[in-house]
């Protein structure tokens, strides 16, 4: 595996939760771990394998942590580990914005 390199942190960050999904995900995840569905339901408009493919790049990333459980039925829990908390701390104050001018963003014409 080849080794990334980085201009900036804002560039590293970006490559760690750019996407439409990974922000969801983590805030999501906030409140506590959640089984496969549970998220699946709080994360709208994601499908099946979007969140599968989200989740096992931000297993690899070390945000999130999977926790099988041997039992019939099988049972799976998603939640964020240590470096998954930090990076939603990180983003709260981008959420704030994002509440802030909603409304403006939402009027501006899409390209």
């Amino acid at each position: 595996m080849k080794k990334r390199t980085y201009s900036c942190g804002l560039d590293a960050a970006v490559d760690v939760v750019g996407g439409k999904w990974k922000a969801l995900i983590l805030w999501a995840l906030h409140g506590g771990a959640l089984r496969f569905g549970e998220l699946s339901r709080k994360v709208s408009g994601i499908s099946e394998k979007m969140l599968i493919q989200q989740l096992r790049e931000m297993e690899s990333y070390g945000l999130v942590h999977r926790e099988v459980y041997h039992q019939v039925p099988p049972k799976v829990e998603y939640s964020l580990t240590e470096l998954g908390h930090s990076l939603n701390t990180a983003l709260i104050p981008l959420g704030d914005w994002g509440e802030l001018h909603m409304e403006t963003i939402e009027a501006l014409p899409r390209p």
